[in-house]
């Protein structure tokens, strides 16, 4: 947006230098190089920031891998940072760091749906066309909700996936058996989404009951702590349902520790290479895999379409599909195209 605004500057000082000069003006060199400054204003790469989720997160790492394809392709510069922690308060700064540097766009995977909203406006009210991806702010309707200012939207249906993920565990188990949710927070609306959609589909078996329900802070140590610690309670434990990354890897170390790989069937939500690894090895059976690479590139895309001008056909909310990835399917190309990237 200030690239554009520098550009109309000199446009204006052109005309108005080659409207004094008269008939004299191609003798006169200033307008020449006022010419040769519009032309490096014109070549001068767009900057669309990507402020993503948490630092050494596959899911997010690969989200970034399809961006920056998406910004080759388009002839655009990506600069990309996220927090050490999920956490608003250590996203903000970030933030406001892209804002301070005058990026073009603002692309965001919001750490808390009312938390991000004051730093989100100030990109928005610095002329930043933003977009959310993964994560939504306010309630996440952006065409009449409680924040409209963002474009877009673009995440999984994750109600939908964890219905899917528990369907499959509740099949694998007999329909019959208890049946233990890790997730990350209690306040992310992906998490929410993903933990409330395992319990719907429990409580539409009668024969199946919520072992319970805890919080990983998106850190596997915890999440195979809390493991521990509910197969001590639950020695009958049926199944679990890691509904992130760190959630399903925490939940796989405790199993692999107590032996019991294939006897306490695990679901993982994300299909890091290691989830992919213990599917193989019979610790989790079977990945639900989200498509970050696509969230990344079509968010990239919206961010270039609004600087162009053209925001009508950017939708206000983008599901984008899984793949569910089991060891029959595992080496089909699509599950392995699926599979997310460390590095």
């Amino acid at each position: 947006m200030k690239k554009q605004l520098r550009l109309m500057s000199v446009v204006i000082l052109v005309a108005v230098l080659l409207s004094a000069c008269g008939t004299a003006a191609e003798d006169v060199e200033a307008p020449a190089a006022e010419e040769s400054v519009t032309e490096a204003e014109v070549t001068e790469p767009l900057t669309i920031a990507l402020v993503y989720g948490i630092q050494g997160d596959a899911f997010y790492i690969t989200m970034e891998k399809g961006a920056r394809a998406k910004a080759e392709e388009l002839g655009v510069e990506l600069v990309a940072d996220g927090p050490s922690k999920w956490d608003p308060s250590v996203q903000t700064p970030i933030v406001d760091a892209m804002i301070a540097k005058e990026v073009d766009a603002l692309i965001n995977v919001p750490n808390d749906p009312q938390a991000m909203i004051a730093p989100l406006q100030r990109a928005y009210d610095a002329g930043m066309p933003v977009i959310t991806t993964d994560q939504y702010i306010g309630d996440g309707d952006y065409e009449n909700g409680s924040v409209t200012f963002p474009l877009s939207v673009i995440a999984s249906d994750n109600f939908e996936g964890g219905k899917i993920a528990c369907e499959a565990l509740i099949e694998s188990i007999g329909g019959e058996g208890q049946i233990y949710i890790l997730t990350s927070t209690a306040n992310v609306p992906s998490d929410i989404a993903r933990r409330d959609g395992c319990i719907a589909a429990i409580d539409a078996v009668e024969g199946v009951t919520l072992a319970g329900v805890d919080y990983t802070e998106s850190s596997a140590p915890i999440a195979t702590n809390q493991t521990q610690a509910m197969l001590q309670k639950e020695p009958e434990l049926d199944a679990i349902f890691g509904a992130n990354l760190f959630s399903a890897q925490g939940a796989a170390a405790a199993i692999k520790s107590a032996g019991l790989e294939g006897v306490v069937k695990i679901a993982s939500f994300d299909a890091p290479e290691q989830a992919i690894v213990d599917l193989r090895n019979n610790v989790i059976d079977m990945v639900i895999a989200q498509q970050p690479a696509l969230i990344g590139e079509l968010a990239v895309q919206y961010a270039y379409d609004a600087l162009m001008g053209n925001t009508d056909s950017i939708p206000a909310k983008v599901n984008t599909p899984f793949v569910v990835i089991t060891r029959d399917n595992v080496d089909t190309p699509e599950a392995q195209a699926a599979i997310y990237k460390s590095n």
